[in-house]
Formats: C-alpha cells, sequence, structure tokens
C-alpha cells in the first residue's frame, strides 16, 4: 500500500504531573476534553496527520508521565523525538520552576539541535493564576525557545501550539537538508574535472590514448 504521509515527526511531551498533557493531546488529536481522567502510567502516544506547505505530515506525539519515578523510563524517549513541549501549568509555580528540570533533562538526553517549545497550560483559569504571562515568556527567551499559553478546558492555543514546534522541526528539517545538498554539490565540484579547459588537455602525453 502507498505509504499515507511524506513525512514523520515524533514530539515529546514533558513536564509535572497534572499540568494537562494528556488533555491538550486530546484535543490535539480531536478526541475532546477528558475531565477526569487518569494519570499517564509511563507513557502513552497518539497520531494525527497534518498537511504543511504541501507536505503530509504525520505527527507521533508521546505523552510522558510526569512523576519522578518513570523519569528512567521516559528519558529514552528523548533522544528519539524532534521537537520537545515543555509544559507547566500557569496556576501552579511549583510546576513553572520545575521547567528548569526539564529542561535538564532534555540537555542529557535528548540531541543537541532538538527543538522545544514552552507552553503554559490552563490560561483560562485567570483567576487562580501564579505565573504570569511576562515571567512565562521571560523564561523562553532566555532559553531560546519559543513560548505558548494554552488552554485545553477551553481549547485555546491546542492546535496552534503543536503546529508551531512542527513548523521548527521542519524548517530545521529543510535547513539540514539544504546543507547535505550544498556540501555535495561542493564535492563533486571539487572532484570534477572541467573537459573544456583546454589548458589540461595534452599537458601529459603519457595519459594520452
Amino acid at each position: 500500500m502507498a505509504k499515507q504521509y511524506d513525512i514523520l515527526v515524533r514530539l515529546l511531551m514533558i513536564g509535572d504531573s497534572g499540568v494537562g498533557k494528556t488533555c491538550m493531546l486530546c484535543r490535539f488529536t480531536e478526541e475532546g476534553f477528558i475531565q477526569p481522567h487518569l494519570t499517564t502510567i509511563g507513557i502513552d502516544f497518539k497520531m494525527k496527520n497534518m498537511v504543511l506547505d504541501d507536505k503530509r505530515i504525520k505527527v507521533q506525539v508521546w505523552d510522558t508521565a510526569g512523576q519522578e519515578r518513570y523519569n528512567t523510563i521516559t528519558a529514552q524517549y528523548f533522544r528519539r523525538a524532534q521537537g520537545i513541549m515543555v509544559i507547566y501549568d500557569i496556576t501552579s509555580e511549583t510546576s513553572f520552576l520545575n521547567s528548569q528540570k526539564w529542561l535538564r533533562m532534555v540537555s542529557e538526553n535528548g540531541c543537541d539541535d532538538i527543538e522545544k517549545l514552552l507552553v503554559g497550560n490552563k490560561s483560562d483559569a485567570k483567576s487562580l493564576r501564579t505565573v504570569s504571562r511576562e515571567e512565562g515568556q521571560k523564561f523562553a527567551d532566555h532559553h531560546e525557545m519559543g513560548f505558548i499559553e494554552t488552554s485545553a478546558h477551553s481549547d485555546t492555543n491546542i492546535e496552534e501550539a503543536f503546529t508551531v514546534l512542527v513548523k521548527q522541526v521542519m524548517r530545521k528539517r529543510k535547513k539540514s537538508i539544504d546543507r547535505q545538498m550544498a556540501n555535495i554539490r561542493l564535492y563533486n565540484t571539487e572532484d570534477s574535472i572541467d573537459l573544456a579547459d583546454e589548458s589540461l588537455i595534452n599537458k601529459d602525453k603519457s595519459l594520452c590514448c
């Protein structure tokens, strides 16, 4: 059977338990908002097809458990991911401060050039907010990553968050391909002989047939 997509993109969702990772993923895959739901045990994943720049993209999203006892299990998935979404709860300062810990795990276990996006979830709970948008943006800028606030409950910016990260991955992929093609062209140019260059003809008679 013909492959139903052109490119496979692997994303990983990380963050403290209870920040809304599973709810965000269910919204993204159009399964709706699940409440209440069971805490993710270990790791789970879902798929969704997207079309960007005329490319059919299959997005594979891994939803990790936030509990520390599962860190050994989830760490092995970091290196396979092309993009990582670091998620905190805007009503929980602790989950925001722990974003530093999660980024450290990315640094220790992920690829050097992995794309990252900081996400402040539960933006609908304005009266319970303890982390300002400015704090989130400042943290993201300091770590040179994108930033967006979302709400799985009201389905705000969920599609946008995943799309932003997929686009980052696609841009990195295109740059890598362009760089490889440039190196191939350079290699071919250096190793080729211009047959029209008369200075190379009959310079050494012993080389002539």
